[in-house]
């Protein structure tokens, strides 16, 4: 097959170099940013005169007609064509003839890549922040119904303080809405055209880039050719706003396969999201929260292959940042799957409350409030704070808890501790009381919710 760029060579490769440099498997994906940038680029070359009239309509009929055959997957892709822009260029001038060959007027394929990569990230942002959004949403209901459900707070994995479920599911709420905000930030600077930047240089022609940006819904052009054709910030920037969602699913995942286990025992995945195994009937295996704790790493593989591609690139474009987008398309597709897959894994799950309620029984996690009870008293926290732990240790040598210790024990630690020490130390009160902006009580936990459902 002809090389559009025969000329300065023979044009002639081996197969095996033909394969080798071949991207159309992977860019074929980008076909209708590609047609789209194509028809904006041939309405600008008419509208600066570059082409006539008669030229830019026609090119653009048939470039309208090639977008339906490719959306409804009619349009026979030519998988032995260099790439998917060369592919579009052929096949237009195979059907109208030599004005195809006038569509490159004032543009190289440098510019146009990027400006097809540009817009299919655009578009991918607007998706991911609607998955995104659909999660909170089954987030935020979820954390609705536990909004004074008692579990046990954790640092370091062990009990530490009395909170409700829905306050901690809360907290991945707060995660995913920075996730939006970043991902909104990506598109803001993904929103800047570089077509007309051609090769490197610029462009002869009389062009109007403006007019070209607004056609293809940009919010401005590039103000330098070099950075138009080079920069892959913006591929970056995604990469690694997907790899902050995914280590928040990932963190969510294994706080799922946890509670999900018979040693806590506070959640149940509902079947549709959970797998057996093949010898061990009694199994219920949370493969799904695992496969996406383990594509994780996967995604952080893909920011950081295309890190390692530009660390060393002389300014403009190189064959290198061809190795750009399977790295994207793999993330962008792994996020969009797992965000499916999680809506389904909460919008399923069964809350065991009284689990939950007997875990944080057995913590001693109202220690603490034992503490705050004592400086109420007049003691200094610090002091309070040896006391509560001598209390704790009594209890832990002896089989008590704090709830059930005679008050005469209590006040064979301390003299000041009464018999209001009991409200002090009940779960619920230790819950509702935590009322300080953020905290866990349920009333705030509601307003948290409020404020989620709003941003969404």
């Amino acid at each position: 097959m002809a090389k559009m760029w025969e000329g300065r060579t023979s044009g002639k490769t081996s197969e095996i170099a033909d394969d080798f440099n071949s991207s159309i498997r992977f860019d074929c994906r980008l076909i209708l940013c590609d047609i789209k940038g194509s028809m904006a680029h041939a309405a600008m070359l008419g509208y600066c005169n570059i082409i006539t009239k008669a030229e830019s309509e026609l090119l653009i009929s048939e470039l309208e007609k090639l977008y339906g055959e490719a959306e409804n997957g009619t349009l026979k892709i030519d998988y032995g064509a260099e790439d998917i822009h060369m592919f579009i260029e052929e096949e237009l001038t195979k059907r109208i003839g030599d004005v195809g060959k006038k569509l490159h007027t004032a543009r190289s394929r440098n510019d146009q890549v990027a400006l097809d990569f540009r817009l299919y990230i655009k578009e991918f942002c607007d998706t991911a922040v609607e998955k995104l959004k659909a999660l909170i949403a089954e987030c935020s209901s979820l954390a609705y119904k536990n909004a004074d459900t008692i579990m046990p707070g954790y640092t370091h994995l062990q009990r530490a303080q009395p909170i409700t479920f829905g306050h901690h599911i809360c907290a991945y709420c707060m995660m995913l809405l920075r996730d939006i905000d970043r991902i909104c930030d990506c598109k803001m600077r993904t929103d800047v055209s570089p077509i007309g930047s051609c090769a490197l240089a610029g462009t002869t022609f009389p062009t109007d880039r403006g007019y070209e940006a607004e056609k293809l819904g940009f919010a401005s052009v590039c103000k330098n050719s070099v950075d138009g054709v080079s920069d892959r910030d913006f591929a970056l920037e995604i990469l690694s706003d997907i790899s902050i969602v995914m280590m928040h699913l990932s963190r969510f995942s294994e706080e799922l396969i946890l509670w999900s286990g018979a040693e806590f025992g506070f959640i149940e995945l509902s079947d549709d999201f959970t797998t057996g195994s093949s010898i061990m009937p009694q199994k219920k295996n949370p493969d799904m929260a695992e496969l996406v704790r383990g594509k994780t790493g996967r995604v952080y593989g893909d920011l950081f292959a295309l890190l390692t591609t530009l660390k060393g690139l002389p300014l403009a474009y190189n064959k290198d940042m061809q190795e750009d987008k399977e790295s994207v398309f793999d993330a962008c597709d792994t996020l969009c799957m797992c965000l499916d897959v999680f809506c389904g894994m909460i919008k399923g799950l069964k809350v065991n409350k009284e689990n939950m309620r007997l875990a944080a029984a057995k913590g001693f996690i109202n220690a603490t409030d034992l503490a705050d009870y004592l400086v109420l008293k007049g003691l200094p926290f610090r002091s309070a704070y040896k006391v509560s732990g001598r209390v704790v240790a009594y209890c832990i040598e002896n089989g008590f808890v704090l709830e059930d210790l005679p008050i005469e024990t209590y006040k064979s630690f301390e003299e000041k501790i009464e018999g209001d020490v009991y409200d002090a130390i009940d779960l619920h009160n230790c819950v509702v009381r935590r009322a300080s902006e953020g905290g866990t009580a349920p009333a705030n936990v509601l307003s948290q919710i409020e404020y989620i459902n709003s941003k969404l």
